[in-house]
């Protein structure tokens, strides 16, 4: 009797798993796409010198997050927030990612609309500390300021003060500083946890005290060839 049950319960056990298979694996798949997407802007906007995130800039970020628009014409994100990823610096090298959720403030609709990417700099510790909360909105919580343009463009002398974060948006090949005053961000744990396979704190995985999942590498790397070199 008791082995009939424990027969019927891995009998329910596998067709549980075999249901959710599909759907854990296009969840999967869209989160793949979301990473390389993000490569694909930081890789666009730095191949243009003079239209690219300054040197200085670069050398002060302690996190980078990034909110690509659209991937080959399939991959649009909600009209009414924009998905995106984010990782940090450590003391071993840059974290493994984490997803966010940013919605609401004048922006609404164009947020992760059509061929928009946004790009955040967190340009100290304050900066880092903010993406740790589980929402916060830019300008109320977190001071932020567009962001210049070009590898040799210096920002304003007071932006290491007055700023957390430093933004840009890039729409029909335009990048450009954005002012996302209003705007929420929020931790999007479901991706997250399913991108490392366990729960994982966004504190434990920016902080880097979680090894990059083996698909995360690639966005990982990206993110080191750019913010890397521009610390020597």
């Amino acid at each position: 009797m008791g082995e009939m049950k424990e027969m019927k319960r891995l009998v329910v056990l596998l067709c549980t798993f075999v249901l959710a298979a599909p759907g854990f694996a296009q969840d999967k798949t869209k989160i793949d796409a979301r990473l390389d997407a993000a490569s694909d802007v930081l890789n666009q906007i730095m191949a243009t010198p003079d239209k690219a995130i300054p040197d200085s800039i670069l050398r002060q970020a302690t996190c980078v997050g990034v909110v690509p628009g659209m991937l080959k014409g399939a991959f649009i994100l909600g009209a009414e927030y924009g998905q995106g990823v984010v990782t940090c610096r450590t003391p071993r090298g840059w974290s493994g990612p984490v997803f966010i959720r940013m919605g609401g403030g004048s922006w609404g609709f164009q947020i992760g609309g059509q061929g928009t990417d946004l790009v955040l700099v967190a340009v100290n510790e304050k900066g880092f500390q903010d993406l740790l909360h589980s929402k916060f909105k830019i300008g109320a919580d977190a001071a932020a300021a567009a962001g210049p343009v070009g590898r040799d463009a210096q920002a304003s002398t007071n932006w290491k003060l007055q700023s957390e974060l430093l933004t840009w948006s890039r729409s029909k090949g335009l990048f450009a500083g954005v002012d996302l005053s209003g705007v929420a961000v929020s931790q999007n744990h479901a991706d997250t946890d399913l991108l490392y396979g366990a729960p994982e704190t966004f504190e434990n995985v920016l902080r880097g005290d979680v090894p990059v999942p083996p698909d995360a590498r690639p966005y990982v790397r990206t993110v080191v060839k750019y913010f890397h070199e521009a610390q020597q």
